[in-house]
């Protein structure tokens, strides 16, 4: 997935701007979330936008989206412009911790596909990263805010690699945050698992888990993955 153009069902990704590229982790947790009757979404890191556009598609909100590198915020700005939902997307340019400082809005849904390789050796791009280190967004700011800029009965939808995930989970937890569903992401079936899809709201409750595969010992998409997608990808059915 490293085209400058990268095209949906129902809206179009120009990503020739943005560090991080359309990518399956996004594509996860866009498909994955359920916004049901939200009414008002934040998505946190939006880089190309891709996962605002996604949860534009099936749902009737007005979504927020913010990014601090100044690439991805002209990149999401030209895709959120040109896509069938232009008049109640979003985009700012401006650090999450000013902004849950300053915002007066309360969402009913915050996503993030966020920074996390915290354990890995930084790239070489200033802006990727950027996009890939969570030292301009620390795990606490990111929980902090978000716990902030809740409804009461709100939903922050996330996805991680397992290890940080878990870290995640147990900070989250301890800032009065808690997971009430949770996806275990495999690349294959007899595999580790390699990314957390994790939701979590204000009250502590019962934790539903699932699994999914992403593909068959071919490499091929799993009928799993398929249908999780199906609404989206144009050549996956």
């Amino acid at each position: 997935m490293s085209e400058s153009t990268f095209r949906f069902q129902q809206f179009t990704v120009h990503q020739d701007k943005c560090a991080m590229k359309v990518g399956t982790d996004a594509v996860l947790l866009g498909s994955w979330l359920r916004p049901g009757s939200a009414n008002r979404i934040l998505d946190i890191g939006t880089g190309t936008g891709l996962i605002a556009l996604m949860l534009a598609q099936k749902s009737l909100a007005e979504i927020d989206a913010i990014d601090i590198d100044e690439g991805a915020y002209l990149q999401a700005k030209e895709n959120f412009r040109i896509s069938p939902w232009f008049n109640r997307l979003y985009i700012y340019r401006q650090p999450f911790q000013e902004f849950a400082a300053q915002c007066e809005n309360r969402y009913e849904l915050i996503v993030s596909n966020p920074p996390y390789f915290h354990h890995a050796s930084k790239p070489a791009a200033a802006s990727r990263s950027t996009a890939r280190h969570n030292e301009t967004l620390p795990t606490i700011d990111l929980i902090d805010g978000v716990k902030k800029l809740l409804t009461p009965d709100g939903v922050f939808g996330v996805i991680l690699p397992f290890k940080e995930g878990m870290e995640f989970l147990d900070l989250a937890q301890s800032r009065g945050l808690f997971c009430h569903r949770l996806a275990r992401v495999k690349t294959v079936a007899d595999k580790p698992e390699k990314r957390l899809l994790m939701e979590f709201n204000h009250y502590f409750g019962l934790l539903v888990e699932e699994e999914i595969i992403v593909q068959e010992d071919d490499h091929s998409f799993s009928r799993q993955y398929i249908d999780m997608t199906k609404e989206y990808y144009i050549h996956l059915k």
